[in-house]
């Protein structure tokens, strides 16, 4: 039996860059989630008799979550639903479903990397037909639906059971449980060169993948213990739990300490460390001995991709987020190839991706991705890496040292201050943007301001324009300050501050960080009144 709920609209139900994020309890409310499924569904045509793929990273409320969204989808027409399960979906393996099954789109339930649990927070996004985020053009009327709903429609039948793999039927519709690691692993086998990573584990190599209690559990432990032979206990923390086991899904120095310790132990450290987060689209390297900052990987992994079977052809280019340090470029201009600096956003590199503009994209927050999907994805990085590391043979410290001696070091860090109130955010931002035209010229401490924009983006695909995505200090001398609020969190605004400088070498290649980068430090604090705006000295967490 088919419902129809009368229903009254949500004030705060606008998407995001990654969809629809807040608070457990907020999803809770009635009508709230089946409000926002039913806009979704609302603002898409064409889809009558058609697959969707929905699945999520296993956080606290997504089973009801996707329960419900299963029987709306019976309900507005939809032909099939594709479940992962026990709605277990990590948000690269959502992507490659959707492809590989000619789905019209799906509902992925995550809120990526951040905390879970019954006070914790909860997110779900729509992807298109290519496996990538909404574009906004489906977000802007998504949320003009949310403003003006009156009703939802709901088959009025018993839940699934998500643990049994097998096909049902509700409501007309048909609904497959499908194994969500399967698929998955079947396109890693086609990019990467299994037997070579295979051989230098049979040869002594040792790594450690901490899964965070997120998603890439089961698909870490499945291709690295089991496929690749890494041994048993290389994945850690590989149990999917509602509320992460209490930690923060999120792969950097902070909450993932633990293996860096490991790493920089003095003896005993296993070749490579990396992590992945929440929904599995973000990672962490660590070689022993050193960090690999993700802009850094982004680089070194464009340099080497031609090392792996699935991109020995080469690269039609790359693309990295403006925040994103400028490491890849250089690698692009000494390759001769295209290199796009886009907003923060993947849905940005799927229109690049889509036209075969680019292959290998990054984002400064640990995420990085290819042609194989439209979503950043953890778990491919890090197997990139480890074919890298079985061809050239040497250390994770040999490839960078390499890396910075063949095209120079982008000195890079991004200072995060979370849950500041958004007040004093959005005053900083305002009065910051306000004072563009004047920092132009000025030298503070020695280093000139060569140009101050806020960041504005064309896409050179659909013809888009995108405005507002960034303030930039651009330097005489190649550094870089750049601020944003980020769009990622549910609690206050998150002021994120990007800091840069280039060192072309050869000499200065082993500076520290923090002393490469200390002046600039202070000018971003300073310029922009952070201490005055947000109450806050030091910053909450440094990467």
């Amino acid at each position: 039996m088919i419902r129809t709920i009368p229903t009254t609209p949500f004030t705060d139900q606008k998407p995001g860059t990654s969809g629809l994020r807040k608070k457990v309890p907020v999803f809770q409310q009635p009508h709230y989630i089946e409000n926002f499924v039913q806009s979704v569904f609302d603002s898409l045509s064409g889809y009558t008799g058609k697959s969707l793929v929905v699945g999520g990273d296993g956080r606290y409320y997504n089973r009801e979550a996707i329960q419900t969204v299963i029987k709306m989808a019976a309900a507005n027409g939809f032909g099939q639903v594709i479940v992962g399960q026990g709605g277990i979906l990590s948000t690269p393996a959502a992507s490659n479903l959707i492809r590989q099954t000619s789905s019209f789109g799906g509902l992925i339930l995550s809120a990526s990397h951040n905390p879970g649990g019954p006070d914790g927070d909860f997110g779900i996004k729509y992807n298109a037909s290519n496996g990538g985020p909404a574009p906004e053009k489906i977000t802007d009327e998504v949320f003009a639906r949310t403003k003006t709903i009156t009703e939802y429609r709901i088959a009025d039948v018993p839940d699934i059971d998500l643990d049994q793999i097998g096909t049902y039927e509700i409501a007309g519709m048909r609904v497959d449980i499908v194994d969500p690691v399967s698929d998955y692993l079947a396109l890693m086998e086609t990019l990467f060169d299994f037997d070579a990573i295979r051989a230098m584990f049979v040869g002594g190599f040792k790594m450690t993948f901490d899964a965070m209690s997120a998603v890439t559990g089961p698909y870490a432990t499945k291709i690295l213990e089991d496929v690749l032979g890494s041994g048993a206990g290389t994945v850690i923390n590989g149990i999917p739990l509602p509320d992460f086991g209490g930690h923060h899904p999120d792969p950097n120095l902070v909450h993932a300490k633990q293996i860096y310790d490991l790493a920089m132990a003095p003896t005993g450290s296993p070749d490579l460390c990396a992590a992945s987060d929440g929904d599995g689209d973000r990672n962490l390297i660590i070689g022993r001995g050193i960090f690999v900052t993700p802009s850094d990987s982004l680089a070194a992994l464009a340099a080497n991709a031609h090392l792996a079977p699935g991109y020995k052809g080469g690269l039609a280019g790359i693309a990295r987020s403006m925040p994103t340090s400028g490491a890849a470029d250089r690698v692009a201009q000494k390759k001769g190839l295209a290199c796009y600096e886009t907003p923060t956003g993947w849905k940005f590199f799927g229109n690049l991706l889509d036209a075969g503009m680019a292959t290998i994209c990054g984002e400064e927050s640990a995420g990085t991705g290819s042609s194989h999907v439209r979503e950043k994805d953890g778990l491919w990085a890090v197997l990139l890496w480890l074919n890298i590391l079985a061809v050239r043979k040497t250390s994770v410290q040999a490839i960078m040292q390499d890396h910075w001696a063949t095209y120079g070091r982008n000195y890079y860090a991004r200072h995060d201050y979370e849950e500041v109130p958004a007040e004093g955010a959005n005053v900083l931002v305002t009065e910051l943007r306000a004072k563009l035209p004047t920092l132009k010229g000025q030298t503070l401490d020695g280093l000139t301001i060569a140009n101050a924009d806020d960041f504005a983006y064309h896409d050179p695909v659909d013809g888009s324009d995108s405005a507002h995505q960034g303030i930039r200090l651009l330097f005489a001398d190649g550094s870089r300050i750049v601020y944003r609020l980020s769009g990622t969190g549910t609690a206050g605004a998150t002021l994120r501050v990007y800091i840069e400088t280039f060192e072309p070498g050869p000499e200065r290649l082993d500076r520290e960080t923090g002393d490469a980068l200390k002046t600039l430090i202070g000018l971003s604090r300073s310029i922009a009144g952070i201490e005055q705006h947000t109450g806050r000295t030091e910053p909450s967490v440094i990467t």
